[in-house]
């Protein structure tokens, strides 16, 4: 794959390159998202939204201030709070998280329960970290974003980013052994 700065560039124009940037992105923008939200249909909503203002606002990305990925997971993160602050935080486990109708045989139901058991385990576990060593995990599990661009989208050092993730990552390893 191409730089994805230069993609982005030419995203401006280019809707072949708009569309790469879009496949490329939307698993990892979804992910994050859905990280923080807990929700798939709020997680659909504010996926949508933030690729609605990336389109709307690409125009102005400047590959020079930051890196694209930055750029648009301050995007997704700033769509994240607006969609809290008028929905409020609702975890709601949902139905399709236990049951998919059209799912193979073998995913259902005692799969599909062991997975759920250790998600909730997994998102318990996350609870008990401070907010910005939460953020730190999903940008860089859910979001796919490398040490520097962690560092990028929540102003902090690399090092920093290191050892917080080491020291946030032997927190959890605790809080799964515990449950």
């Amino acid at each position: 794959m191409t730089d994805l700065n230069q993609l982005a560039v030419a995203a401006r124009t280019d809707e072949d390159a708009f569309e790469q940037l879009y496949e490329y992105f939307f698993p990892r923008v979804y992910n994050f998202i859905y990280a923080r939200l807990k929700n798939s249909a709020d997680a659909d909503d504010v996926t949508s939204i933030t690729f609605l203002k990336m389109n709307e606002n690409l125009e102005r990305y400047d590959p020079a201030r930051a890196a694209f990925s930055t750029w648009l997971f301050r995007i997704a993160t700033n769509a994240i709070i607006d969609h809290t602050r008028h929905v409020g935080n609702n975890q709601e486990t949902e139905w399709e998280d236990f049951f998919d109708p059209a799912a193979p045989d073998h995913d259902e139901p005692e799969a599909k329960i062991v997975e759920s058991e250790t998600n909730r385990e997994l998102l318990m576990a996350l609870d008990k970290l401070n907010e910005r060593e939460r953020r730190i995990v999903e940008l860089k599990f859910w979001g796919d974003l490398d040490t520097r661009a962690i560092a990028d989208v929540l102003n902090m050092t690399e090092g920093n980013v290191r050892v917080t993730l080491h020291r946030t990552l032997a927190k959890l390893k605790k809080f799964l052994g515990d449950v």
